[in-house]
């Protein structure tokens, strides 16, 4: 059997279960479910996976993360399919997390369909990946050393463009608390400390900083604390914010700039700053051109059109902890279009779209041109070779800096 022959197969039995893929898609949407907790998402993917001949290991090194495999371990090249599932608190899969867990299981019975009509060798690893909003999943699954012996990971994203490589930002989040002393402010405020001077200078400071930004960067957070009773000077504030940019290393650049603008807001008020950068870092999404190439070829065989690059440039398309997994296995994270005009994420007009109808057939591409792309890895020693030299290079360049 050819690989255009495999890839005919995998699509055909997309196909064929386009509609029970839907119903899964809808199951994880009706019941939205906070990072971590996405208890009824990882029981109804993991009962369809072992229904279709999977492998399934439940609650794998995360309560709610999941692998079923489908070859044998040891069996090379191992190709990793990942699954998000995880919501947003109060408007649900308003950044489509259930057509992505519905595309990752549909391109995994694409590739297994087709592995299984030509008897060709290999490992399959449809992988659920947990707490991509905010809880960095993916980190504690590298953490447990689960892509040690992955040879190449891929997953796909909806939102408002179609594209292969998306410029997506590392982000390392900072917790900030200023203490000062409590006192009257009627009665005796030369006695007390405000902290709550310290929180909006530090404010201050850091939009001010804005001026002298590179234009990818971004800051951006909210007084989550400023204080409890307006006759009392508060001696307790606190501020969440979210540093952003290109790379890792510029994230770094970027605290320490950060830092002093904190440091000055205590120093201004006498006030004692608190400072906490969450080491948990998200990287940036490190696209392997091989791999992302080879992607497009088999999405336009299928009609896709993407977004002219013209359109994208210097557009972030948030962060995500996928840009871990980058650093440390060939992958691909395409973005594409849903169906819907003018809709973007993390809205509540994307959470009505992620469960849409015309969402359907957009999704079921994308979980094809995955399943055919990881053919061409499974069909082509040399494809492979390819994808972990560039990916090597990668590795150098990075090291290099």
């Amino acid at each position: 059997m050819t690989a255009k022959q495999m890839k005919e197969t995998a699509c055909g039995e997309i196909d064929k279960h386009a509609d029970d893929l839907n119903k899964l898609s809808q199951a994880i949407w009706e019941r939205p479910e906070l990072n971590f907790k996405e208890e009824n998402a990882h029981n109804v993917l993991t009962a369809f996976l072992e229904k279709h001949g999977f492998e399934v290991e439940r609650h794998y090194v995360l309560d709610t993360a999941f692998k079923a495999v489908f070859g044998k371990d040891g069996s090379s090249p191992h190709v990793a399919i990942l699954c998000e599932y995880d919501a947003l608190p109060e408007i649900g899969h308003a950044c489509g997390h259930n057509l992505i867990a519905e595309l990752g299981v549909a391109a995994g019975l694409g590739v297994k369909a087709a592995l299984q009509a030509t008897g060709m060798g290999g490992k399959l690893t449809v992988l659920g990946t947990p707490a991509e909003e905010g809880g960095c999943g993916k980190l504690d699954l590298i953490n447990a050393r689960v892509f040690d012996d992955v040879d190449i990971a891929m997953m796909a994203h909806p939102s408002p463009f179609v594209t292969a490589f998306p410029f997506c930002l590392s982000i390392m989040r900072c917790n900030i608390k200023f203490h000062g002393k409590a006192s009257h402010a009627a009665g005796f405020p030369w006695k007390g400390i405000n902290a709550l001077d310290a929180a909006v200078l530090c404010y201050q400071n850091i939009s001010c900083l804005r001026q002298q930004m590179k234009p990818d960067w971004r800051v951006h957070g909210i007084i989550s604390n400023g204080g409890t009773k307006a006759n009392v000077i508060p001696e307790l504030t606190e501020l969440e914010y979210l540093l952003r940019a290109p790379t890792d290393a510029e994230v770094y650049v970027l605290k320490e700039k950060v830092f002093n603008c904190i440091e000055a807001a205590a120093t201004a008020t006498r006030c004692t700053a608190e400072c906490e950068f969450d080491p948990r870092a998200i990287s940036n999404v490190a696209t392997n051109k091989v791999l992302a190439n080879a992607f497009v070829a088999n999405a336009e065989s299928l009609g896709v059109e993407f977004t002219p690059q013209e359109q994208l440039a210097g557009l972030a398309m948030g962060s995500t902890d996928m840009g871990n997994v980058t650093y440390v296995v060939p992958s691909i994270h395409p973005m594409y279009y849903v169906g819907v005009k003018d809709c973007l994420n993390h809205t509540r007009e994307f959470t009505a779209a992620a469960g849409s109808p015309e969402a359907q057939p957009y999704t079921l591409d994308m979980g094809k041109a995955l399943a055919m792309t990881a053919i061409d890895v499974f069909s082509s020693p040399g494809k492979l070779s390819e994808i972990k030299e560039q990916f090597k290079k990668f590795k150098k360049d990075i090291d290099k800096k």
